[in-house]
């Protein structure tokens, strides 16, 4: 059973079960990195949540398709593992909101993009993954139990051929474990504040984590996006259009609490594996996260870390997959190791440098 509807410029939504599914196939990309952060972070799940909620449904609707809004995961992984702190990780989001904002309306993507080469991308992608890696370890240490029976979980879903959505199942039972253990919730809406950081946490780790998120944004949130729109959808969504609407979506975004987030490959090809057809997906999402965000307060603080640790080390292996899908596996290897050894932002730098003596030498 299917429900469609026209709203603007003969675009349409659809709500039906192949949507919500396709729903689903997007918020295995979110939801477990949203909690994580939630919980090891002084930052509002609610409110991240929301950020979510509303930006999934204002560009699902503008542009018509089932596009993705995920968080910019190597500014996500430097907070979980406490590389930054969430002041500086406002700062990075503001940044990079205005980086994307000026290159996508000025139409300079594609030049830029030739700079920063594949093999670069996937090593940021490396590096990232490494550091949940380790960070997921550690966190699974503090309760070998649990991060056993959580690791269990995952190898019953990956052996079903859901590999993808192993991190969620392991959220969603840990939800479950916390609801035992605490109750069940009482449904709280926040204040309505908007806030700007601290001049101060304009850091030298802030500027890094810019710089690193925005190599991975260049090649996965704009032109590998791009590119699946339209295969997928046959849809003519430029990489230059992606870097505004992320530019626009963190400007307003980051001061009201919400997570730098961008448009991502992944959220897109989850969408479509699931059946997502039209900007209905996401207006069913938006409304899943909004009830989320609701019911979310007291059920992060009682969350197990060592669970949180395994769906961690989940993420990291996808990201590590995604990494090692290179046209240069050495020089990627490298600047992935580099990352965990000095930080993200140097890696990229010296791995770009790499790249372009590479090319220059070939």
């Amino acid at each position: 059973m299917a429900f469609s509807t026209e709203y603007w410029d003969g675009n349409s939504v659809e709500f039906s079960i192949d949507e919500f599914t396709g729903a689903m196939g997007d918020s295995v990309t979110v939801f477990p990195v949203v909690v994580a952060i939630a919980a090891l972070t002084e930052l509002s799940l609610t409110r991240l949540l929301l950020g979510f909620a509303a930006f999934q449904i204002v560009w699902g609707l503008h542009y018509g398709l089932p596009i993705s809004v995920e968080p910019m995961k190597a500014l996500a992984a430097l907070v979980i593992a406490g590389a930054l702190t969430a002041s500086e990780l406002a700062v990075a989001g503001l940044l990079a909101g205005v980086v994307l904002l000026a290159v996508g309306s000025t139409g300079t993507l594609g030049r830029i993009e030739r700079y920063v080469g594949q093999p670069v991308i996937r090593g940021v992608q490396l590096g990232v993954g490494l550091i949940l890696l380790e960070t997921g370890i550690r966190l699974s240490l503090d309760g070998v139990t649990l991060a056993l029976v959580s690791m269990g979980v995952a190898s019953v879903v990956i052996l079903a051929g859901y590999r993808k959505a192993s991190a969620l199942v392991v959220l969603c039972v840990g939800v479950v474990f916390t609801v035992t253990q605490v109750g069940v919730p009482t449904p709280q809406l926040p204040a309505f504040t908007v806030a700007l950081p601290d001049p101060s946490s304009v850091s030298v780790a802030a500027l890094e984590g810019t710089v690193a998120q925005l190599a991975m944004t260049v090649g996965n949130a704009a032109v590998a996006t791009s590119l699946l729109l339209s295969d997928y959808y046959d849809a003519d969504v430029s990489a230059d259009e992606l870097s505004t609407s992320m530019g626009v979506m963190n400007l307003f975004a980051v001061p009201l609490g919400a997570m730098p987030m961008c448009h991502g490959s992944g959220g897109v090809a989850g969408k479509y594996a699931f059946g997502a057809r039209t900007a209905g997906s996401n207006v069913i999402l938006g409304a899943i996260y909004a009830v989320a965000a609701v019911l979310a307060v007291g059920i992060v603080s009682a969350f197990p870390l060592p669970m949180l640790g395994v769906v961690l080390g989940l993420i990291a292996i996808e990201l590590g997959r995604a990494g090692l899908d290179t046209d240069h596996l050495p020089l990627t290897i490298g600047i992935g190791l580099l990352g965990v050894v000095t930080n993200i932002g140097v890696a990229f730098v010296a791995g770009a440098l790499g790249y372009l003596l590479f090319e220059h030498g070939s």
